[in-house]
């Protein structure tokens, strides 16, 4: 598709989230691409709706009042393309996070090979994995059937086979899935992707297109030491989607419309990040990270090569979700005031269950934060531990969620993100405020150009440049003499202490030179030379910050000394 600025004049995003339905018009202003404005209406995809298409009408209704532009005809349709009086848009995209967890099969040969390059793929859309079958499974037939069965899976995910390699056991576990698909009713089925040998795939989809859904991706395991799982997560966001068209009222009807398939937020996200990798320096690479209600996406990327994992649990529905993997202890140390383990442990229910509610006390505001900090704490760690050779030192770091975007100060969203990535060296940050990130992800399949020109327009609030340094000095050690030099000519200087963080007095926009002498071994730049050195950095809104507390970040486990430092944390930064 062309991408030229003349024939795609305008887009209007819609996205389709738990909670909340979003409406987003880009459009050029002054020969250039920006964001114009978003409507946002609570979701109905959930009860008592159970329809997208109300949601979809309110939302764009709501940006209607905002821009002053008509946008749907006399009977509520929207008006595509553009008409000559200056009504509609030119193209549509539609991305969604909302629906169901997926529940996932993975079905692969050997448990380090090809059946955790299944599950890696499988993290890469809101899904749990039910049940998984590879060559040391040693249930029999009739016992592994019975577990998928009974797993009433929507996918299944089928792995194996290095390129014109393996190939009898790939089919015995093609015996099996042909199987679970027979013994099911039609409208019960799940849909297959096979990732595999590609030597395979003929037979695989002569076997299976008569029982189900069936769709050939590149193989994700092409050899033993290699994986590679892009060309493979397009095929599953198609997937994805399908499944979503019946489990979602509305979907299907807005997609037809649509300049594109709808794809999963996560997809989308994922795409933008992936974008930025190739544009920003290819050797430090580029972070994502989205705090849902439903999940939390994380997307890294180097050189154009890809990370993505959603993780099923978040600060809405997908709060009690949290405690599958951490303990009540790892969110009540992130709370500035004392607050019974129980009283913590009833909101996350709560909110699971009305995941729409509004922290209406500083206490709860704080459990949700404190949330927040802990399923960031839990994606970096795990993103971290299937890609060994990662660090958590990227430039720069997206984010995005509502618990973020939505704080009283951007002091606060910075310290989530800090508290939760804890990132190493020097990286700027930049706060989603409206929501654009995924959107422009999926725009970006039909238009280039708008996702550069948006992001260059500042769309993005930049919270400021983080210096974060790696010392194992004491606490309250000299490890830093830092010297900054403004435009004007005037400078400051500070001395940075083991176990401090200090706000540097810049403002948003202004630039200055950074001076940083490192004291006591202590280390800058994890990927560049040992030592000190001179930094051109620009402010943000939080200015420019030394975050020298220590990586990992250790709390003192006394409580009360804890959660006095928190607050002298957020105090130091101007919260």
């Amino acid at each position: 598709m062309t991408t030229s600025i003349v024939d795609a004049e305008s887009v209007l995003v819609i996205d389709l989230g738990s909670i909340n339905t979003r409406a987003i018009l880009f459009d050029i202003v002054d020969g250039q691409y920006h964001f114009i404005s978003a409507g946002v209406v609570p979701s109905t995809a959930n009860a008592p709706y159970r329809d997208v298409s109300e949601g979809i009408h309110l939302a764009v209704k709501k940006l209607q009042e905002t821009t002053g532009r008509a946008l749907v005809d006399t009977d509520g349709r929207l008006v595509i393309p553009c008409q000559s009086d200056g009504s509609g848009v030119d193209r549509l995209a539609v991305t969604y996070s909302a629906g169901p967890q997926l529940r996932i099969v993975t079905a692969g040969l050997l448990a380090d090979v090809s059946l955790e390059s299944a599950r890696n793929l499988a993290a890469s859309v809101h899904g749990k994995i039910v049940d998984s079958i590879g060559l040391n499974d040693h249930r029999r037939l009739e016992v592994q059937l019975d577990s998928i069965l009974q797993a009433e899976p929507d996918m299944i995910i089928m792995a194996g086979g290095t390129e014109n390699g393996a190939g009898r056991s790939v089919l015995k576990m093609l015996e099996l899935i042909t199987l679970v698909c027979r013994m099911l009713p039609q409208e019960k089925r799940p849909a297959v992707i096979f990732a595999g040998n590609r030597a395979l795939a003929k037979k695989i989809k002569e076997s299976l297109e008569k029982w189900t859904t069936i769709q050939i991706a590149p193989n994700i395991r092409p050899t033993i030491d290699s994986e590679d799982l892009g060309p493979a997560q397009e095929i599953l966001a198609q997937a994805v989607t399908q499944i979503r068209n019946a489990q979602i009222g509305g979907l299907q009807s807005i997609g037809s419309i649509s300049s594109l398939t709808p794809i999963p937020t996560g997809q989308a996200f994922g795409r933008i990040i992936r974008f930025l990798s190739q544009v920003y320096d290819p050797a430090r690479g580029v972070l994502g990270v989205d705090v849902g209600s439903s999940s939390t996406i994380m997307a890294a990327a180097v050189a154009g090569k890809l990370k993505l994992n959603v993780f099923p649990f978040g600060v809405g529905s997908g709060a009690s979700q949290i405690l599958q993997g951490c303990s009540i202890a790892d969110i009540v140390r992130w709370l500035p005031m004392h607050v019974p383990d129980a009283v913590v442990r009833d909101y996350l229910y709560q909110k699971s269950l009305y995941p729409a509610m509004i922290p209406m006390t500083s206490e709860t505001l704080s459990i949700e934060q404190s949330m927040a900090r802990q399923s960031i704490r839990m994606a970096a760690q795990n993103i971290l531990a299937r890609w060994p050779s990662m660090s958590m030192s990227f430039e720069p770091i997206l984010a995005s969620g509502a618990i973020l975007s939505q704080t009283a100060s951007p002091v606060q969203s910075l310290l989530m993100l800090l508290d939760g990535l804890q990132p190493v060296g020097i990286t700027s940050f930049f706060l989603d405020q409206n929501g654009l990130i995924a959107g422009l992800g999926s725009v970006s399949q039909i238009n280039s150009v708008l996702p550069v020109q948006v992001l260059e327009s500042g769309a993005l609030l930049n919270l400021g440049t983080v210096i974060s340094p790696i010392s194992q000095a004491r606490y309250g050690t000299p490890i830093l003499q830092v010297r900054m030099e403004y435009e004007d000519g005037n400078e400051t200087r500070a001395e940075v202490r083991q176990g401090s963080i200090v706000s540097l007095p810049l403002r948003a926009g202004q630039n200055a030179h950074i001076h940083i002498n490192p004291l006591r071994r202590t280390i800058i730049n994890p990927h560049g030379q040992r030592g000190g050195g001179s930094f051109k950095i620009t402010g943000g809104v939080c200015g420019a910050v030394i975050d020298a507390r220590g990586r990992p970040l250790i709390l003192p486990p006394d409580a009360a000394r804890r959660r006095d430092l928190i607050k002298k944390w957020t105090i130091m930064l101007g919260g």
